[in-house]
């Protein structure tokens, strides 16, 4: 979360804390390598059809690697196994974004309005995937 506070101002933070992340409709997964945390992603169901990726990171020493793919694969199986017929997320606008930005593109994911909540901010992007 560090970094995400490195590039973004406080009210542009989404991030999900750790009581957060223990609600009912959130799922949370970390990527191990014994005792090493490389890497975590989650996955906020809004309802039965549409589902969030949440906190999706790796940890700056294993960036490069391919784990965050790992993890989107991942996020997305587990979306599509749920029956979503639509998956979203919001990441940050700034350049320290844009890597997150082009994996996302990668897995076919367009850029979409505010979507459950959220308001426009010129420090967010907003992106979404038909499944």
């Amino acid at each position: 979360m560090d970094e995400m506070r490195l590039h973004s101002p406080p009210g542009s933070i989404h991030a999900l804390d750790l009581k957060a992340l223990r609600e009912p409709n959130i799922t949370f997964w970390a990527l191990w390598d014994e005792q090493e945390l490389l890497g975590c992603g989650a996955l906020k169901e809004h309802n039965s059809q549409h589902g969030e990726i949440k906190s999706m990171r790796v940890a700056s020493a294993y960036q490069g690697r391919g784990f965050a793919n790992h993890i989107v694969k991942h996020l997305l199986t587990t979306a599509r196994s749920r029956g979503y017929t639509r998956i979203s997320l919001e990441t940050g606008s700034m350049q320290g974004f844009e890597r997150a930005r082009q994996l996302y593109l990668k897995y076919g994911f367009e850029y979409c309005g505010p979507f459950a909540g959220y308001s426009e901010d010129p420090n967010s992007v907003f992106m979404s995937l038909t499944l």
